[in-house]
């Protein structure tokens, strides 16, 4: 029996409960069982603590995964096998994850798609089973860890858009973000997000509701994200299929290799990585073929900030560049026309080219973008930011610029490193430099970058010139 005990007022009333698993994870080794409970450094315990914290968190908006912590310092959870499958003993776990004592289905669900990756990372992934330092051997893991969550479905036309965008937005372009996904969804088409709030759910409601009208069953309202993600955002309650990939690249990766079509809605800095890496793809020689529908779009006050984006992008990678993607302002109807066509020539294609619809075989990805960017000092330091690179490997190293500056604004360990050795120091053309700081000083100014309960402090310091100068 559930028994709800209420912490005290300075804390959220909490619940101690055991639950059985509503999806298809039934059995776990000795072994597994084993690493879930390690609590050391080299054991799972942590991560799968965090992990699950946030999907019990589902809904809530931060942009700290310190602020979570702090607010349930005393739950926990631990992995029990039993006669009759799996169970999960959950102790002070957040009481909004549960009605009348029993946790929510959809929760549920969400909670052991956190024990199933875990563990399937650690034992396939981490383990040595796939060759990371290959770029094949790259793009199997990735297909492996989705074919294992059951996201890819054989034998049903493309229809995945995929939405990014921030989860710190305006009511304004929130209210937008649900109208593309009311569009999209009266056109038969699913939704793929990093499943968080903002711009990550208003496009998964809107569908909701289209798909509904539409009598639209075997709905996909798909969320990939990363641990050290999903610790600072927790999934929005619409999300139906959760997929944590191990690393903020293998995430990208799974991205562009499921979606169907693109719509970037406005974000900050995360959202800029994300064109970035999506960009420097679509600029390498190799893919300049293969269609790939990629639309920025917003209601009329986020004009101005896709004109900011635009120069930057045209600035740094040159207008080839700008020939990848189509901004449509305020019309949620033309967006949803331009993915109708897009995903139409891809599947016209792929089926000339005989490739997968549920897997984009075909895209070529460099290994400098699937390779995890650990961003110490001394490797933003020694990014090459300067002019005279081809413009999909200028896109990687800025790329991991950002990547960087995600990592020193929301991520413990990023956030631990600033805190010990100071700002990071980031080198380049003075001109790009000049674009990207006031680039992201607008992204402070238009309140993208939300902290609660601390100050905003840039974690770079822009040095004009060639690295290590």
């Amino acid at each position: 029996m559930n028994d709800l005990a209420h912490a005290n007022d300075a804390r959220p009333a909490t619940v101690d409960a055991q639950t059985v698993p509503a999806g298809a994870l039934d059995v776990l080794s000795r072994n597994e069982i084993v690493r879930l409970r390690d609590a050391t450094e080299a054991g799972l315990q942590g991560l799968l603590r965090s992990c699950a914290l946030a999907v019990l968190t589902s809904g809530a908006i931060q942009d700290d995964a310190r602020t979570m912590l702090d607010r349930y310092p005393d739950f926990d959870i631990e992995v029990l096998q039993e006669d009759r499958g799996v169970k999960l003993d959950l102790r002070n776990a957040p009481a909004q994850a549960f009605v009348d004592g029993k946790i929510i289905r959809g929760t549920n669900e969400l909670l052991f798609a956190v024990v199933r990756d875990i563990v399937y990372v650690s034992t396939q992934i981490d383990a040595g089973q796939f060759d990371l330092a290959d770029s094949s051997g790259i793009t199997h893991a990735v297909f492996d860890i989705l074919r294992n969550a059951r996201v890819l479905r054989a034998r049903f036309d493309p229809n995945l858009v995929v939405c990014w965008g921030g989860h710190s937005i305006s009511r304004e372009e929130y209210d937008y973000s649900k109208d593309v996904g009311y569009q999209l969804g009266l056109r038969s088409m699913d939704i793929c997000t990093g499943c968080g709030a903002g711009a990550m759910k208003g496009p998964m409601k809107g569908a909701t509701i289209a798909h509904a009208k539409q009598r639209h069953y075997e709905n996909r309202y798909i969320g990939l994200t990363e641990p050290g993600i999903i610790a600072a955002e927790s999934p929005n309650p619409i999300v139906n299929s959760l997929v944590i990939l191990p690393d903020i690249e293998k995430r990208l990766e799974a991205f562009v290799r499921v979606g169907h079509g693109f719509v970037v809605f406005p974000g900050g800095v995360g959202t800029a990585e994300e064109i970035l890496y999506l960009l420097g793809i679509l600029l390498d020689p190799r893919n300049a073929n293969l269609p790939f529908p990629l639309v920025f779009t917003g209601p009329a006050v986020a004009a101005p900030y896709f004109e900011q984006i635009d120069a930057f992008l045209r600035l740094v990678l040159g207008e080839r560049a700008a020939g990848r993607y189509r901004i449509i302002i305020d019309d949620p109807v033309a967006v949803a026309h331009a993915m109708q066509q897009g995903i139409e020539d891809v599947r016209s294609h792929r089926v000339e080219q005989h490739d997968a619809f549920f897997f984009n075989w075909e895209m070529w990805i460099d290994l400098a973008f699937q390779q995890p960017f650990a961003p110490t000092h001394e490797a933003m330091a020694a990014l090459d930011l300067n002019r005279g690179r081809a413009p999909h490997d200028l896109a990687a190293d800025m790329r991991r610029a950002f990547s960087g500056i995600v990592a020193g604004n929301v991520k413990e360990e990023g956030m631990r490193r600033i805190d010990s050795a100071g700002p990071y120091r980031i080198h380049g053309d003075p001109e790009f430099m000049h674009a990207l700081d006031n680039l992201l000083q607008g992204f402070v100014a238009q309140h993208r970058m939300k902290l609660p309960g601390r100050k905003y402090v840039p974690c770079y310091r822009i040095v004009p010139g060639n690295a290590g100068a």
